[in-house]
């Protein structure tokens, strides 16, 4: 519990399952709203995937909050945890896993989750990078009550963010971690003082996606070359990339830009034109690849360009 604390919320306890950038901000929002976060259940970090976000346990190292990694969010173990502090509130900030019905029951004021999307679009998983590929000018954050369903229950607040025309995922994750905490810092006055309004969840308007799978980043030349450019930019690093498969390598965009000029009618697929390196895509058009890698290492224009003519 911060110093600041006023009376009127000294004595309101928290639970916090969070993961990621969101996770953090939302936990210093809770704090500096005089929240007693009692408990953070987060993650350990996957030595497969590239962590590039901020740490929830380091901010809890920081705090002195108490931070579990349970592999079963369902175990007895962490119920009988929860329950033993009887929390005010249960809050989940880019958790991986749903929580159990009999979990948020605990809660004696309700458990509330912070989502990437302004449902109900983009329910599910990695809401940012399924709004990038498909060309959504606008997303947000959302904070909503859990239910049994993913990202089903009343909404309580939303801020929306802008998706520019090349921005990455990456970029617009950025904007989200920041509407997720004005989103969560708007609506704690309201639910502290249990006069927070709730919004139907219409979820017969939004749509649900899965999660995504390394393999969903091939590129498919066929494609227009905005749906191809919208495919890097949902992919682009850090996250694992849009790539394909030419000259017997695999090749993993880096950056790049729709290109405005004329492709000569090339076919589709890797090109070098005047030292340019370009993805030919189906109507025609195509896209500038400012940094193509091999291997892990940037492949120079020269070296691409001997490649292609080897296998052609």
């Amino acid at each position: 519990m911060t110093p600041s604390a006023s009376p009127a919320t000294a004595a309101i306890k928290a639970v916090v399952f969070a993961y990621h950038s969101v996770g953090v901000r939302c936990i210093k929002t809770l704090l500096a709203r005089g929240i007693d976060v009692k408990l953070v259940v987060s993650h350990t970090d996957n030595p497969a995937e590239t962590i590039w976000f901020e740490s929830v346990a380091d901010l809890c190292r920081e705090q002195g909050i108490p931070c579990i990694t349970p592999d079963d969010p369902k175990s007895a173990e962490l119920k009988e945890r929860v329950a033993a502090i009887a929390p005010d509130f249960i809050f989940s900030f880019y958790y991986r896993h749903m929580l159990p019905l009999d979990v948020l029951a605990l809660a004696k004021r309700g458990a509330y989750n912070l989502h990437g999307s302004l449902l109900p679009k983009y329910r599910g998983r990695v809401p940012v990078n399924w709004a990038v590929l498909h060309g959504e000018t606008e997303t947000g954050a959302t904070l909503h009550e859990m239910a049994l369903k993913p990202d089903a229950g009343d909404i309580l607040a939303q801020v929306s963010a802008p998706i520019l025309p090349d921005d990455t995922a990456y970029e617009v994750f950025g904007k989200l971690t920041v509407a997720a905490e004005q989103c969560l810092w708007a609506a704690l006055p309201d639910l502290i003082a249990g006069t927070a309004k709730r919004l139907p969840n219409d979820l017969s308007a939004g749509s649900y996606f899965g999660g995504r799978k390394p393999e969903d980043g091939r590129i498919n030349w066929e494609q227009t070359a905005q749906q191809v450019y919208n495919l890097h930019r949902a992919v682009a690093p850090p996250y694992p990339g849009a790539f394909t498969d030419q000259a017997d390598q695999r090749f993993i965009i880096g950056k790049a830009r729709l290109f405005k000029s004329d492709t000569a009618n090339l076919p589709t697929g890797l090109h070098v034109v005047d030292n340019n390196v370009l993805g030919v895509c189906g109507d025609g058009r195509a896209l500038h690849i400012i940094e193509l890698l091999m291997d892990g290492k940037i492949v120079g224009t020269q070296e691409l360009a001997a490649l292609l003519k080897q296998a052609a």
